[in-house]
């Protein structure tokens, strides 16, 4: 079982998938509660129903206020295991890119995972998800690089996956100073940083140069179609992360209208053809969230590309349940199988 801890800001971090709270520190925007009578609450596993709430209504003028906010004094991160921040080159024509690296054991030889954080492509940071995977390298004694990737709308897809890409080739390059074995990287993220993460694998994928062990996508936002010109199915999407959010969230990672059929494939992962020749993938998400049919779609997909893939479709879950709710009984559950498929997924056996 993975030891999520609190925020050391007095609140769980994981409020940031209601809308992502600690980007949003001081912004006047309230979470909507679902009302009781509401009939989507039978959907929802009953240890989950008190945090079941709509979030709040994401819009253009909110996240322009939070992008031009100062950046918050976040208090040291914990040190066990070790984590450190340092600014790398990044590609060619883009600006350096920071990281967040934890647990580096120079003369190691362990598995590394490129992490890309959560917030719908407009919100959240590396720092802000410090509590997540802390826990998860401690529990693996695994290496995680976690990318402060360009938020969007400032910066579209165009750069931001650019970004991740230059923090996963840094972690190629500096493997043996980290304890890395090349052999065994993986790609995680969840949210928006799960479609980051499968765009990864694709950037990887095409530029040759980096072999990925995995990828682990966790309830990963994939398809920009979902809630604008697909309806998703009724009691999909209604706690969280809601069909308007992820309307504004594609819109500004595109730069352009979700659902049409101008979006680039080369932005969205449901949209490219061939998914051949992507490293094992790991999937999991809730069934009453609102991307579990993109998610089950692209598991299918991977499949019929001969690509070897672990789907999890959690009952009475919505999006970010288990970071909302850790000690639920499905949380324990969800956490408990993302460690069992890392350890399988990267060769692990401590």
């Amino acid at each position: 079982m993975i030891p999520f801890k609190k925020s050391r800001l007095g609140r769980p971090a994981a409020l940031l998938l209601a809308l992502l709270i600690g980007a949003t520190s001081g912004v006047a925007a309230s979470a909507q509660p679902a009302p009781s009578a509401d009939a989507a609450l039978q959907h929802v596993d009953p240890q989950l129903r008190a945090k079941a709430n709509r979030g709040t209504e994401l819009t253009d003028e909110l996240v322009r206020k939070v992008h031009a906010m100062p950046p918050s004094s976040t208090p040291a991160p914990s040190q066990d295991p070790p984590v450190f921040e340092k600014r790398i080159k990044g590609l060619d024509g883009q600006p350096d890119v920071s990281i967040v690296v934890v647990n580096a054991k120079p003369g190691a030889s362990r598995p590394g995972i490129l992490h890309t954080h959560g917030g719908g492509y407009v919100l959240g940071s590396a720092k802000q998800y410090l509590w997540l995977i802390q826990p998860i390298a401690k529990a693996l004694d695994v290496t995680i690089v976690s990318v402060d990737y360009r938020l969007a709308p400032e910066t579209t897809y165009k750069g931001s996956v650019q970004d991740n890409y230059a923090g996963l080739k840094w972690l190629y390059d500096h493997a043996a100073e980290l304890g890395v074995d090349r052999k065994r990287l993986a790609v995680m993220g969840e949210s928006a940083g799960g479609g980051h993460a499968a765009l990864l694998a694709l950037e990887a994928r095409k530029r040759g140069e980096i072999p990925l062990a995995y990828q682990v996508l966790l309830y990963p936002m994939l398809d920009d179609r979902t809630g604008s010109s697909r309806t998703p199915a009724p009691q999909a999407g209604r706690f969280i992360w809601t069909a308007p959010n992820n309307r504004i969230g594609w819109r500004s990672f595109l730069g352009s209208e979700p659902g049409t059929a101008k979006v680039p494939a080369e932005a969205v992962p449901a949209r490219t053809k061939d998914l051949s020749s992507l490293p094992p993938t790991y999937i999991a998400v809730g069934d009453i969230d609102l991307f579990v049919e993109e998610d089950v779609a692209y598991a299918r997909r991977l499949i019929e590309a001969g690509v070897p893939v672990e789907l999890h479709v959690f009952r009475g879950g919505y999006h970010g349940f288990n970071m909302l709710v850790p000690d639920a009984a499905l949380s324990k559950l969800y956490e408990a199988t993302l460690l069992d498929a890392l350890r399988r997924g990267l060769d692990i056996h401590n």
